[in-house]
């Protein structure tokens, strides 16, 4: 079994850092804030813009990621579906000129996002490693030899 590496208790674990990170960046990167009392200037509000595509990016591909291995550990997706749609996309780095304009909250929560996005990132690369042959055509390819042997 292709997963048998991966713990459920660390998915199910990593799925809730993911969402409590994917609101906070929800309400850190909503430009239409009702505080007018600071107004961020024209670059510092694309230094924002861009930072928090980016993050949001990262931390929805976290999300799929593991709601895939969720969906495969529940029997709703199989190891060939999982193989095809499951690998977790690479992540441009936050632009440190970007991070130099924006609020040190605003950047430990980046960089927050890039330490999950690595850590599952990590998993995803063990997994994939470790990955053989489905159970079923493992099975498959002992009854074929079993057969030919007589």
């Amino acid at each position: 079994m292709p997963t048998r590496d991966i713990n459920c208790e660390i998915i199910e674990e990593l799925y809730s850092q993911a969402l409590v990170l994917a609101d906070d960046a929800r309400t850190v990167f909503d430009l239409r804030r009702t505080d007018t009392a600071v107004q961020p200037d024209d670059l510092t509000r694309v230094a924002l813009s861009i930072e928090g595509l980016r993050t949001t990016t990262r931390l929805m591909h976290v999300l799929a990621w593991l709601l895939n291995q969720r969906a495969y550990r529940s029997g709703e997706l199989s190891a060939g579906q999982l193989a095809r749609s499951g690998r977790l996309p690479d992540e441009p780095p936050a632009d440190a000129d970007n991070l130099a304009l924006l609020e040190p909250a605003t950047r430990v929560l980046i960089e927050e996002g890039e330490a999950l996005h690595a850590r599952v990132a990590r998993l995803d690369r063990e997994w994939r490693a470790n990955a053989g042959e489905p159970p079923v055509e493992e099975l498959r390819g002992r009854i074929t030899a079993a057969f030919a042997r007589g």
